[in-house]
């Protein structure tokens, strides 16, 4: 990178670039907590036993220093070739009308408090409110290291049953609301895309109204016809701004369409691959005549199904991932 002959090849330099960030971010962390344990060790031998106030105040930092190294240590799971990239996460009611719209709300604001509690960023790209509550669908563009690493074990059908507020009689119904988990895809990635294959169309953003409802036709829809992925973009008051981020939806799309096309035609099993059908959940939230959230892949459950729905979901995503290392191992 000293040379000065460096900048010279723009793509090549920049994938230089991310490839130091991402070595740095790998090692720095393992030097920080070495240069804290050796703080450590170098105070317990200078001060000898000062009573029990010492030796508090050591056993805090010790546990903070264990907790930082089992953080690291788990990040070692994350093998995959895009865990450490940003993800698009989508939302998607089933059958079930206003309840699985609302469902889907519910779900939204989970994953939005879990991203926020890791330190994530959140950017809506695209949302489609119901028809009389709730959400149909729902994308976001989450960016953080290993976002997608994290975030890909929610790939599935997640199932609710609770006493719906939308029924006079209140008995119990069952929602269900699909969850899609891509990786975003770098530009350096080559995913070849020709206009003839693209239909845009200009649409107005919809939302609930209020005083910032965009009133222009700035909403993108791309339609890529040779294999039906629809992706679209409406949260920038900029038409421009909204094509270029529905390309890299789609972009991420058509790259793990051919992933997955590839894995399939060689006999592998795609090893978070579910099926997105009603009935098929991974897992189910019930609320009513109890309160319990299992996830049926690991047979792990809580009874706390309130903090899970607050964004508390780590015992299932760490869970899920652990079970995956094991699996890879043993293979």
């Amino acid at each position: 990178m000293s040379e000065a002959s460096f900048w010279d090849n723009g793509s090549q330099a920049n994938k230089l670039v991310a490839e130091l960030k991402d070595l740095k971010t790998r090692i720095e962390p393992l030097l920080t907590c070495e240069k804290k344990f050796q703080e450590l060790r170098e105070f317990i031998e200078i001060s000898g036993s000062e009573g029990p106030d010492y030796l508090s105040h050591i056993k805090q930092d010790l546990d903070k220093l264990e907790a930082e190294i089992a953080r690291l240590e788990f990040t070692t799971i994350f093998s995959g070739e895009f865990d450490r990239n940003n993800c698009f996460l989508s939302i998607n009611a089933g059958a079930g009308g206003t309840e699985s719209c609302d469902w889907v709300n519910m779900l939204l604001r989970m994953y939005t408090r879990y991203s926020t509690n890791k330190n994530f960023k959140l950017e809506t790209t695209d949302i489609l409110t119901g028809e009389e509550a709730g959400i149909k669908n729902v994308t976001l563009r989450i960016a953080g290291d290993f976002a997608f690493g994290y975030l890909k074990s929610e790939n599935g059908v997640h199932r609710l049953v609770r006493i719906s507020p939308f029924d006079a009689n209140k008995r119990r119904h069952t929602s269900f609301a699909s969850v899609d988990v891509i990786p975003e895809i770098e530009d350096n990635i080559e995913v070849e895309i020709k206009q003839d294959d693209l239909r845009i169309d200009v649409f107005r953003s919809s939302g609930p109204g209020g005083q910032s409802v965009n009133t222009t036709d700035s909403a993108i829809r791309i339609t890529h016809i040779p294999t039906g992925i629809i992706v679209q973009c409406q949260n920038e008051r900029s038409q421009y701004q909204n094509k270029q981020t529905a390309m890299k939806i789609l972009r991420s799309r058509l790259y793990e369409l051919k992933r997955k096309e590839q894995e399939e035609r060689m006999g592998q099993i795609y090893s978070q691959k579910q099926k997105i059908e009603w009935g098929s959940q991974i897992r189910s939230y019930v609320l009513h005549p109890y309160s319990m959230v299992k996830d049926h892949r690991i047979d792990i459950e809580t009874g706390n199904a309130q903090a899970v729905l607050d964004g508390d979901i780590d015992l299932f995503i760490d869970g899920f991932l652990k079970s995956q290392a094991k699996k890879e191992k043993k293979a």
